[in-house]
């Protein structure tokens, strides 16, 4: 399974977004740090949810970055947008 999905899966197992995209956006990235030539390694995330109503930007981000797990050690970049509905 790719990592693209297994974000989608987990962040919609967390959260019940009413709206996520997840982009791998490492082509993007080729020759720069982080980038090993195997894709993978850069991601764009915009999430909405009601479950980050109340929260702050930090507790936001640590929300998504405990959903993901394991994932987050695995990839290079990940840049998110994050906001409640």
């Amino acid at each position: 399974m790719s990592i693209r999905v297994e974000m989608e899966q987990r962040l919609n197992a967390a959260f019940a977004p009413t709206e996520l995209e997840v982009v791998d956006d490492s082509n993007s990235h080729i020759g720069h740090a982080g980038h090993d030539g195997s894709g993978e390694s850069h991601f764009n995330v915009r999430i909405r949810s009601a479950a980050f109503k109340g929260k702050s930007r930090v507790q936001q981000h640590r929300a998504v970055h405990q959903a993901l797990g394991d994932i987050v050690p695995r990839i290079h970049a990940l840049a998110l947008d994050i906001g409640c509905v």
